[in-house]
């Protein structure tokens, strides 16, 4: 059995070499196989090529479609720069980013090659260009955002109208002409008292004269107090944003009726909250 392995393995390798010695001795036989080569060859290029050309036509789609969304990028962050009144030379999304490089002249590529990679190379810089204006548009916006949540602006009460002003008046109880520090909102018991601006609860609580009292700080030097109420629903340390409910109007402390007495103190002095008032952020 080993000797007909033997023997058929020989005969194999002499077939072989007699094919390639016929292949050498015939040059009609050696074209042929040489043409048969590159035939595969040939077919075997065109199959990259065409793998190539596949690539980059999805490339090249996926290159269209984030310039599409650079171009709406752009004209957002055009759009933000106007509605918030800055200087479009400071966010201007127009303007082409600074371009450059090593040379690279030496590398050798098909036409088509190096306009797709330029095209790619300005579309990374303009997304360089672009990420630290849109950081420094949104962090402005937040600011401007923040400034508006914690400067007092709009009115205390929800419903009610406005009772009393700021300024010399003759006193509710007693008669005399005394100085109001704040306005007094009157209106139905038990109705919203709401924070007019964002800040953090210093005080709620009875006080002398003010009765069921709540202190917001705002954090830029601005207080604002709510007083006479019915009912306190936050408490000291508490952190409220601009609009929330604060308290129940009533009539607790020194006071003729439901109502709510509100101040704003400003650097540390009593300042008219009329201003304040008739200002909506």
């Amino acid at each position: 059995m080993a000797l007909a392995m033997v023997m058929a393995g020989l005969l194999v390798y002499g077939s072989v070499q007699y094919g390639i010695q016929l292949a050498w001795e015939q040059p009609d036989l050696r074209a042929m196989l040489w043409k048969r080569e590159a035939v595969q060859q040939r077919a075997a290029v065109s199959q990259a090529v065409r793998v190539a050309e596949e690539n980059m036509d999805a490339l090249a789609l996926n290159l269209g479609r984030l310039q599409s969304r650079i171009i709406r990028l752009d004209a957002l962050g055009r759009r933000l720069v106007e509605m918030a009144d800055l200087d479009p030379q400071e966010f201007n999304f127009q303007r082409a980013p600074g371009l450059g490089g090593p040379d690279e002249r030496s590398v050798v590529q098909t036409n088509a090659v190096p306009d797709f990679l330029a095209s790619l190379r300005l579309l990374e810089r303009q997304c360089e260009d672009r990420n630290p204006k849109l950081e420094a548009l949104e962090n402005l916006l937040m600011n401007r955002k923040l400034e508006s949540e914690i400067e007092p602006a709009g009115r205390p009460v929800l419903k009610g109208w406005l009772s009393s002003f700021y300024g010399y008046r003759s006193d509710p109880i007693t008669g005399k002409r005394v100085f109001h520090d704040g306005i007094d909102f009157a209106g139905r018991r038990n109705s919203d008292v709401v924070a007019v601006a964002s800040g953090v609860v210093t005080f709620a609580d009875n006080k002398s004269g003010y009765g069921k009292l709540v202190e917001i700080s705002h954090g830029n030097d601005h207080l604002t107090r709510y007083a006479h109420n019915n009912a306190v629903v936050v408490k000291k340390g508490d952190t409220v944003k601009k609009g929330q409910l604060i308290a129940k109007m009533g009539s607790s402390g020194r006071s003729t009726g439901p109502h709510v007495h509100f101040e704003v103190i400003k650097d540390g002095k009593q300042t008219n909250p009329i201003s304040y008032i008739r200002t909506t952020r």
